[in-house]
């Protein structure tokens, strides 16, 4: 089981890897393959928007064939998705790409969700979550200076080459190692519909749908572009800028997994965490162009703040009956990641608009900012009406 769960926390990783490496490959992308800003914001949300229409589809499987085959045969996809990006010509190739990629990734974090649900007590549950939230957050990391690094001594296509073939083999590792939890008998009745006829549960979607899109779609994309636009950062210094917040994220995934056990709630950690982001997220769009040094500090707080994710599906896993889970934890997930995939878009767009009729080189990135912000103070407001229930 140990070894099952720790090639799992590993794909995880990547999967943290490929969701964020688009911002540091940013400058190359632009200028080997002539890709646009817009372009690429694209091909960053077909990785969320792809991830996100394989949860549900992933929560079947889960509950029917089990966590081994379900990531196992989704990793390869997500190598295939790999090596089309190493090859790809054009930027309509990076989309198709960064979709095949999010494909290959939809199952890991779910799987890993769904063997502590079923194999550990709901008390611990949260903080297992957090943990690999934690550690898989170290993709992050290898996806700022690291990856610079790679792209600078072996070349941007070299090195996606190589993590083709590290998502294959682990693919293969985790259909030798994952053991599946006894499977629980399916004819208990229930659905994805039925999960979504409990009122309980709304209010925490909407918490989910705005909880982990800010920090996600700021660090996987945004961050490159805005240092580099603003602050005339360089591919090295933005993969350091990215290497801070990705430490922000890591720190805070553990920093919040046990607060839920000492204080006895997870909506009272959840919000203030969360409003303490957005109050990052509304200085970056006040002062954008005040300091580079406020503008990390900003986008670290949204990282660090911005960590709740695993304590909001802890709180919805509350509501879901043991037959459920698989299909309960990958539906949260869903509106987690579909919810960054449209950022990306929305965002793309935002940003295309506002930078074709403005001179300040700050004025989109002011704009998206703003627009993230307001998308968290609504979720906020919804998710003052959850029960606040654990275990």
């Amino acid at each position: 089981m140990r070894a099952g769960i720790a090639c799992l926390v590993f794909s995880y990783v990547l999967s943290q890897f490929y969701r964020a490496f688009l911002a540091v490959l940013t400058p190359v992308l632009e200028t080997d393959l002539g890709a646009t800003k817009a372009q690429l914001a694209s091909a960053s949300g077909a990785w969320f928007l792809a991830f996100a229409a394989m949860q549900l589809p992933v929560g079947v499987a889960l509950d029917r064939f089990g966590p081994r085959l379900t990531a196992s045969a989704c990793l390869m996809v997500g190598a295939a998705g790999a090596a089309i990006f190493a090859s790809a010509g054009s930027p309509q190739m990076l989309i198709l790409a960064m979709a095949l990629i999010g494909v290959g990734c939809s199952p890991v974090l779910m799987a890993s969700y769904y063997i502590f649900a079923r194999e550990f007590s709901a008390a611990a549950f949260a903080t297992l979550a957090a943990a690999t939230i934690g550690i898989g957050s170290l993709g992050n990391i290898a996806a700022s200076l690291p990856l610079t690094a790679a792209a600078e001594a072996f070349g941007w296509r070299e090195t996606v080459w190589a993590l083709a073939g590290l998502t294959a083999a682990i693919g293969v590792a985790v259909g030798l190692w994952v053991r599946d939890p006894v499977r629980v008998p399916l004819g208990q009745g229930g659905s994805v519909l039925s999960l979504l006829a409990n009122p309980a549960l709304w209010p925490i979607l909407a918490m989910m749908f705005v909880c982990y899109a800010p920090a996600a779609g700021l660090r996987g994309l945004w961050l490159g572009p805005y240092f580099g636009d603003v602050w005339h950062y360089s591919r090295p210094e933005i993969g350091q800028a990215g290497l801070w917040m990705g430490l922000a994220m890591v720190a805070g995934s553990f920093a919040y997994g046990p607060l839920d056990r000492w204080f006895g709630t997870l909506k009272w950690v959840i919000f203030p965490g969360n409003l303490l982001m957005f109050l990052c997220l509304l200085g970056l769009a006040l002062w954008p162009a005040q300091s580079d040094l406020l503008s990390l500090g900003f986008l670290i707080g949204v990282g660090f703040f911005g960590s709740t994710f695993p304590l909001v599906i802890a709180h919805a896993r509350a509501f879901f009956p043991n037959h459920l889970v698989g299909r309960g934890v990958t539906l949260v997930n869903l509106f987690g990641i579909a919810s960054t995939g449209l950022l990306q878009e929305v965002s793309g767009r935002i940003h295309a608009t506002t930078a074709a009729s403005a001179a300040d080189p700050a004025a989109p990135f002011r704009a998206v900012f703003l627009f993230i912000a307001l998308a968290v103070a609504l979720g906020l407001g919804a998710y003052l009406m959850s029960q606040d229930r654990r275990g």
